[in-house]
């Protein structure tokens, strides 16, 4: 296991800069995701710590030593890539036995490596199978065990589900999920999904435009997100954002667009225009007996039922659109009127900028 440090650290292919005076700190034994959408410089950066891009400028330091200037096979990592590029014509030990071989290691350490990468990812029966009779979810775990035989530094993991259906990327996201408790190894993970940040990950870095945005563990991110991008970006289905006027200091109001005014209880007082933002578990459809002074009327439209809870979206008397939620067996039909309540604690601030203020737990 090694630490990973990257300082100020900078990457432009031409006059496109992708990466931009960026630090970050990997310690040793973390699983950290990089999160961002397409083009955010996620997939960049991992390159630049494997060696296959250079860095501009900065520092790369890996289990304490600089390496920015070393060849990937010297920096002591390994890399899953989105394709598994297998070989065919190898069958699975081959696949996983094949770099060892070419740096001359000894027969009876490359075979001690590879069953214990089999045994690690429980294919010890596929390993006299070749390519063709894998399915895409063995076809990766037969990937991540050619990185495992390595016994690398630090493990470099580069969209590795996303080329697998729905269902067969959930089931490997659980094994995923389990490696880290059967390989004490520093790891890095990249994706644009969600869903593999929030199961996996020790820490999500968020990407955006050239530069990180928040760094942080799961809920961290998804409770107290640090910009308006993170906020909208983390969560399925996304926040909600409702322009709004704030008066009153620590025990703010908040007067919506209809007019519509709730009790706001922030760790900073501001005061002002803002966007307000709340995710939909924080927007509830209420009993129409149970109104008060702050619920909300809106016109439902589209009702989507998920089992365990239903989403309603719904549109304010001022056009705002919201998503709220209301329990599995809800009744509401698409063109009813609605009552939502907002609940305080779980309301965002973003002024013009995008900072993020919160309310107080």
């Amino acid at each position: 296991m090694a630490d990973i440090e990257l300082a100020n650290v900078s990457k432009s292919f031409g006059n496109v800069q992708v990466i931009d005076n960026l630090s970050l700190t990997v310690n040793s034994g973390e699983l950290v995701v990089f999160l961002g959408p397409s083009g955010s410089g996620k997939s960049t950066l991992l390159r630049m710590i494997a060696g296959l891009e250079t860095i501009d400028r900065g520092t790369l330091t890996i289990g304490g030593r600089r390496s920015e200037h070393l060849a990937p096979g010297q920096r002591g990592v390994a890399m899953v890539f989105q394709n598994y590029a297998l070989y065919p014509h190898m069958t699975v030990r081959e696949n996983m036995a094949f770099g060892l071989h070419n740096i001359g290691m000894p027969a009876d350490e490359i075979e001690r490596r590879v069953q214990d990468a089999a045994r690690i990812l429980e294919m010890g029966e596929l390993l006299e199978r070749r390519p063709s009779e894998l399915s895409g979810g063995q076809r990766q775990r037969v990937a991540i065990g050619r990185a495992i035989v390595k016994v690398p530094k630090a493990f470099l993991f580069d969209e590795p589900l996303s080329n697998l259906d729905a269902a067969l990327r959930a089931r490997t996201r659980v094994g995923l999920a389990e490696l880290p408790q059967r390989i004490k190894a520093t790891m890095i993970y990249v994706t644009h999904d969600q869903t593999e940040a929030m199961t996996l990950a020790d820490r999500i870095v968020v990407l955006n435009d050239r530069k990180i945005e928040q760094i942080g563990t799961p809920m961290e991110v998804y409770l107290k997100p640090a910009s308006r991008f993170v906020a909208g970006f983390v969560g399925s289905p996304g926040m909600n954002f409702v322009r709004a006027d704030i008066s009153g200091g620590d025990r703010a109001i908040a007067r919506l667009g209809d007019g519509t005014s709730m009790p706001l209880y922030l760790d900073n007082p501001v005061s002002g225009s803002y966007e307000l933002g709340i995710r939909p578990e924080g927007i509830r459809v209420v009993d129409p007996g149970k109104r008060n002074a702050a619920t909300i009327r809106a016109k439902a439209g589209v009702v989507e039922r998920l089992g365990e809870r239903t989403l309603v979206y719904c549109t304010l008397k001022d056009g705002t659109e919201v998503i709220a939620q209301d329990s599995g067996r809800s009744d509401v039909s698409p063109g009813d009127d609605v009552d939502l309540d907002f609940d305080p604690s779980a309301v965002h601030l973003f002024d013009q900028s995008g900072q993020a203020y919160h309310a107080r737990n």
